[in-house]
């Protein structure tokens, strides 16, 4: 998983990622328990997206779920540019709280012993970074694309 982490610690501004935020992030990324049922695997810009083999517990299925789940709570065009290869869009603390919802939110606040304030605010931070890192070439990898990055 080192090169999950380094994936993630390079595309922090200033590489600089603690702990709480790590476990956030994989709690979001590779858990797709949490977007179980939600399409996970397509997005807006590209309805025939590749999903995961390993089901909806891989790493393909929290980054399909998230991004699905971005879509729906109304940051489809912000989400949409942390894929495509232009610049990615900032978002607000409070538009990802807002779009991820206070279920996924509390999960991520019990994972990572932050704050609702501080994990909203960390993840809008570095979400653009790691999504745009994990969707190199404008779309969501597949599992033998993702395996060369781990």
């Amino acid at each position: 998983m080192s090169g999950f982490d380094d994936m993630i610690r390079s595309a922090a501004p200033g590489g600089n990622i603690g702990k709480p935020l790590m476990l956030a992030l994989g709690t979001l990324l590779a858990s797709g328990a949490l977007f179980r049922g939600s399409g996970a695997g397509q997005t807006a810009s590209a309805p025939t997206q590749p999903t995961s083999d390993e089901g909806a517990g891989g790493l393909l299925g929290g980054l399909g779920g998230l991004l699905n789940k971005l879509q729906q709570g109304g940051l489809g065009n912000v989400a949409n540019s942390w894929v495509g290869s232009g610049q990615n869009q900032p978002v607000a603390p409070g538009q990802l709280g807002s779009a991820l919802g206070p279920s996924i939110i509390k999960m991520l606040v019990q994972k990572s012993g932050l704050s609702e304030e501080e994990i909203t605010k960390q993840l809008s931070q570095v979400l653009p970074g790691i999504v745009d890192k994990l969707t190199p070439n404008g779309k969501l990898p597949t599992a033998a694309e993702l395996s060369q990055k781990m």
